[in-house]
Formats: C-alpha cells, structure tokens, sequence
C-alpha cells in the first residue's frame, strides 16, 4: 500500500472518529479517538471468521507503518515544537532549577526505578527479562503527559507557578526520556558500557540543546528581516522539517532541538520578529498541526492492536507492569516529590 493510500485512509478514519465523538459521546477528543479505534479493532476481530479479508487488508495497512519511525522521527518533533512555541521563556526562566531537576534527574531515577522493579517482579513470575529491557520500558513510562491535569489546573484558577512547572517539564522530560530510552536501546544492540551510555546521553541532550539554539537564532534572523506571514509560516515549518532530520542524521536528541527552537520562535520570534498578523496566523497553523497529529496519533496507537502478538505472557507481563507503575503512589511523599515530576497521575494521594 502506497504512502497516498495510507494517508487518506487515517484522514478518513481520523475525521469520522472525531465527528462520531464530538456529535454523540463528547468524551476528551484523545480518549474518545483511542476508545472508537480500539472498538474498531475488535469488531474487525470479531468479523474475522465470516470477512478473514477484512482484518488481512487491516494488518496490511498498518504493516506499512513503522510505528517507531512515525512517533520518533517525525510527530514528535511537530508537536513538541507546538508545545514550546507557547511557554513564556521568563517564566521558564524563573523555574529553571525545578524544572531543569524534574526534567533530568527525576526521569532518569524514575527509569532506574521502574526498571528494577519491573526486572524483579518479571523473574519473580517466572519471566527472564534482561534488565537494559526493563529499563527501556522505564525510559518509555517515566514521562508525563500534563494535558488533562493543566486543562485541570484551568478549570481550578491554579497559580500560574504551578501551571509553569508543569509545563516546562512535560517539555523536557520527553526530550529527555526519549534520549534514555535511545541510549539504553543503542547499549543493548552494540553492548555498550555504563560509562557509555552516560557519555551518549550528555553529547546527545547538550548537543541537541545546542544545536536547537542555532537553529532556532537561524530562523529568527531570517524572520526578522520580512514581513509576510505566508513564508514566515513556511520558514517555521522548515525549522521542524530540516531542523529534526539534520539533527537526527548529526546523532543529537531531535526532539530537545525542537524544544529549543521552539522556544526561541515563540518568545524571541514572537516579540522581535514577526508582527501582530503573522503571530495570529502562526498561531492558528501550529493549533491546527498539533490538533490533527495528536488525532492522527491516538487512532494508531488505537489500531495497532490488530498488528500486536498475544500471548499469555505478553499479556502476564503487562498486567504485572500495571502495580510496578503504580506503587509510587503509596511512596512517603518526600519520595514521590523527589522521583516523580510534577503533575505525574503516579503522584496522587491513595
């Protein structure tokens, strides 16, 4: 199946889910998007045994997908370039010390920690998983996600200094948790050292954050000097296009280049460079791109339960992950305020 086939068949799909949710249940678009999709899964299981046509030309599909290539180069870099065009670099600013440690060392401790835990339990049920594997799934779990808790915090007139900090994590924890889980996977394809390993990770974030930085004043010195939003908006696209591939290809962390430049764009750009229309078309563009990727997004992680392989001890596996993720919950909260970042639904009150 060709790229075109695809791309029309998750537009329509994504469109007609989006309707469905929207004109009768009304749930959180991600949440409704994931349930519809899932439930599509299962009916194409269901009708396995009377259309088996069905669910081949469903696999088939989604077959043609690499998942890891889709998230990692290239939605990833879209939307975290959305989410850092937003946040005021003053307040960032402000807060760098908790943010800079909840973005860091609480991931990377959380890694550490769910990993052995995972690694326990799994032997303990009689599953040899190697440790780097446990730890990988870590580095995949211990970022958060804060869009329903700062929707939450809104809806509740939180402080501002709240809503800053969470914010700011969920920025560089996923740059950051993204560059765990890449040096970890790299160490158990090549077998690389610990030492290694720290030193992938130090090049891969500072040279990321540095060449974000450049790329990022690149732009804003080619904005400043026009004045049209159409190209200004082209340029901004360039910058996430050509920015993650170049950064990818030179083996720093694409996604915390983005972070960076995206900072850079939305303060400095924003105030210096670009005027009151190009800020208001700018701003509805990014709006857009980030609502149809994440849209786009939840229906394949919907979906690719038809491409999944079940077993029971696969599925052993998960359920047994489900308390190791959890039980920071019932941590002494000096603990969790050290381990977890803010905002994480791990950190709630049992």
């Amino acid at each position: 199946m060709g790229l075109f086939e695809i791309l029309a068949v998750l537009t329509v799909l994504t469109a007609g889910f989006g309707w469905i949710n929207q004109r009768y249940l009304g749930l959180p678009t991600t949440i409704g998007l994931v349930l519809m999709a899932l439930l599509v899964s299962l009916g194409v299981v269901l009708v396995h045994p009377f259309y088996p046509r069905f669910e081949e030309d469903a696999a088939r599909l989604l077959a043609a997908i690499d998942f890891d290539r889709v998230l990692l180069h290239g939605l990833l870099g879209f939307l975290l370039f959305t989410g850092a065009l937003h946040v005021d670099l003053g307040d960032l600013r402000e807060h760098a010390l908790v943010i800079g440690v909840l973005a860091t060392v609480s991931v990377v401790v959380s890694t550490a920690l769910v990993g052995s835990m995972s690694w326990l339990v799994l032997h303990w049920l009689g599953l040899p998983v190697p440790l780097l594997h446990c730890l990988m799934f870590g580095a995949l779990i211990s970022p958060t996600d804060p869009i329903a808790v700062l929707s939450m915090l809104k809806s509740l007139g939180a402080p501002r200094t709240l809503e800053t900090q969470i914010a700011g994590e969920s920025l560089f924890n996923d740059g950051v948790g993204v560059v765990v889980f890449l040096a970890l996977l790299e160490s158990v394809a090549a077998d690389v050292a610990p030492a290694g390993v720290l030193a992938l990770f130090v090049r891969e974030a500072l040279g990321g954050a540095v060449f974000g930085l450049g790329a990022g004043l690149v732009a804003y010195w080619m904005l400043k000097r026009i004045d049209d939003y159409q190209v200004e908006i082209l340029i901004s696209l360039a910058l996430v296009t050509g920015g993650y591939l170049v950064a990818d290809r030179l083996h720093l962390s694409a996604p915390i280049a983005m972070v960076v430049a995206g900072l850079i764009v939305g303060n400095h750009g924003r105030a210096f460079a670009m005027s009151e229309r190009t800020r208001e078309h700018l701003d509805a563009f990014w709006e857009l791109v980030d609502e149809i990727l994440n849209a786009v997004l939840f229906v394949l992680i919907g979906l690719e339960v038809l491409v999944l392989t079940v077993r029971r001890e696969y599925v052993l596996a998960g359920v047994a992950a489900i308390p190791v993720v959890r039980w920071p919950a019932f941590w002494p909260p000096a603990c969790r305020s050290v381990c977890w970042p803010t905002g994480s639904p791990w950190r709630r009150t049992p």
